[in-house]
């Protein structure tokens, strides 16, 4: 393969070719590329495709695998949240044992910005600086209301299910003046924690406090963060007439079209970042030499849902923050290490 293939993932009908680079970055097939900081700013670039208040896609241009698997598992795992940690259980006689209702409640993304609170050591005391207290305090009951023959139980009882939105936020300290414009909340109203029939009831006080996702689940401000490589698709032969439609239906909508040049219908590629990769097209004989599938290895299409409590493009910034802080520790670890450590190590042996 040649030297400018380097960073193409080629898709075959039965295999995938070049998957994997060199012994380090930069360098294919023992022809050494230096990396040089100019070059890299040439070809490295971001691009936002689509922002919501929950997702953000953007492109990362340039980089290694291992650059771009590391933003990922920073979002995944190193960017702190507020969540519940401790559930003090006064009283539960529903059917949902305490562990168990337990671990249902502090899964529920809490609306709170975390830079506004300290981390809270295992021997701390809380405090309105380090903790948030939720309460719950809730019976279920028949409703009188209800007709004798009502089989809604959504109708026939009251409080029949308990959502995330009757937890009960009680400031502690100066928290609601600090907190007045945006009154900390579950960031949705409507989970479903559990269920309860006449005479049960749900008694608990809830403390949240900052954490981060390799610590537990529940502290992960991202429901996903993926990348895929850009799939691309290159037409080596015209594909027209009734081939071209069949062509097009061996992707997914909107990746190929069917126009009409000089009174001839040609496939052509429209948007080849829809494709799914499913090689479909290299199972008929008839499309074989005419089409190549490969990946762009160094262009990274990124994809991140946030839980609600971040908004999506703060956590993308923040995790670039953590990124480049542990680049430094490991240039400073680096630099000790080739200035005196070895040496050091030496002369105690």
């Amino acid at each position: 393969m040649a030297l400018q293939d380097r960073n193409r993932v080629v898709v075959l009908e039965d295999r995938v070719e070049n998957i994997s680079g060199a012994e380090f970055p930069l360098s294919f097939d023992e022809q050494q590329v230096p990396f040089t900081l100019a070059s890299f700013k040439e070809t490295f670039d971001i691009k936002i495709i689509r922002v919501t208040p929950t997702d953000i896609e953007f492109d990362l241009i340039g980089i290694d695998a291992s650059i771009a698997n590391a933003l990922r598992r920073i979002l995944i795992a190193e960017i702190p949240t507020m969540a519940i940690e401790k559930v003090y259980m006064v009283n539960n006689t529903g059917i949902v044992q305490d562990e168990v209702l337990a671990h249902r409640l502090g899964l529920i993304p809490i609306k709170a910005d975390p830079d506004e609170f300290q981390w809270k050591r295992a021997d701390e005391q809380p405090t309105d600086q380090n903790t948030l207290v939720f309460r719950l305090d809730i019976a279920c009951s028949r409703n009188p209301e209800a007709a004798a023959d009502e089989t809604d139980n959504r109708v026939k009882y009251i409080n029949g299910s308990v959502y995330s939105g009757q937890l009960a936020w009680i400031p502690q300290g100066d928290q609601e003046t600090r907190f007045a414009a945006e009154p900390i909340r579950p960031v949705h109203e409507d989970i479903l924690v559990t269920k309860m029939r006449p005479g049960q009831q749900i008694v608990c006080e809830m403390h949240c406090v900052k954490g981060v996702g390799k610590d537990h689940a529940k502290f992960s401000p991202v429901s996903t963060a993926s990348y895929r490589l850009l799939p691309e698709i290159q037409i080596l032969e015209d594909i027209t007439g009734e081939d071209a439609d069949a062509f097009a239906a061996c992707f997914a909508p909107g990746v190929i079209e069917v126009v009409e040049e000089r009174g001839v219908r040609v496939a052509r590629v429209a948007n080849a970042r829809k494709d799914t990769v499913s090689r479909e097209v290299l199972r008929h004989k008839r499309f074989e030499g005419k089409v190549r599938l490969t990946r762009v290895r160094d262009h990274f299409i990124f994809n991140v849902e946030s839980t609600g409590i971040v908004p999506p493009q703060k956590l993308v910034s923040q995790a670039l923050d953590v990124l480049m802080e542990k680049c430094d520790i490991a240039k400073a670890a680096l630099a000790q290490a080739t200035s005196g450590g070895n040496s050091n190590e030496m002369d105690e042996e």
